[in-house]
């Protein structure tokens, strides 16, 4: 039996880059790290994908025990994790995020970027899914290890997105600040769209 399979690899690391979507969380982790000292950004960057990873493996390892024994069903996790960024998608749109007074108290690296934007419901059903249907020792650490380098690959993204802040100035980071919030309203709805048909369709 082979050590490692490839096929497994590949197909998680595929899906879990397509759902946690490293390009367009670029935008996002600069809207919401904008007027931090550049230190404490990059601090945010590996907490971010800590919080991510430490999530995705709880979820990976007893998840269904989790939401079996809180009575949550997945429906439901997509619609409060859609209401959640929606939230946050407002603040962004209204210039709410870049108070000083959130700038200082509120690390962004654990709400929202953490989770539920990087560790959200449809990374965290695919990663459920992936471990239940990997045998053998092969396929485990297959299942394993795109997990863990999907996290390295985010940290990396948003660790070197860094980069486009000194090139784009405050102008340009406002400009993110509103385009992101628009796209994560965009994803924040269509969670709660996907979780509200995911209901209908379980009662019907």
């Amino acid at each position: 039996m082979a050590l490692f399979d490839v096929a497994t690899f590949g197909s998680l690391f595929v899906t879990l880059f397509v759902i946690m979507d490293p390009p367009g969380t670029i935008p996002i982790f600069l809207a919401l790290t904008s007027g931090r000292a550049a230190r404490t950004q990059r601090r945010m960057a590996w907490q971010a994908a800590a919080v991510a990873l430490g999530v995705i493996t709880a979820f990976g390892l007893f998840g269904h025990q989790i939401l079996d024994y809180l009575h949550v069903s997945i429906p439901a996790l997509q619609v409060s994790g859609g209401l959640l960024l929606l939230l946050i998608a407002l603040d962004l749109l209204t210039g709410k995020i870049e108070e000083p007074t959130q700038t200082k108290e509120v690390n962004v690296a654990l709400v929202p970027l953490g989770t539920p934007l990087l560790a959200g419901p449809g990374a965290i059903v695919a990663v459920i899914l992936a471990v239940q249907g990997a045998h053998g020792a092969g396929q485990q650490v297959a299942v394993w290890t795109a997990i863990v380098l999907m996290h390295v690959v985010m940290w990396l993204t948003m660790r070197y997105s860094l980069i486009v802040i000194r090139v784009i100035k405050e102008g340009g980071v406002v400009l993110v600040t509103r385009l992101s919030g628009l796209l994560l309203s965009a994803i924040a709805v269509q969670l709660v769209a996907d979780g509200v048909l995911a209901f209908v369709r379980d009662a019907s």
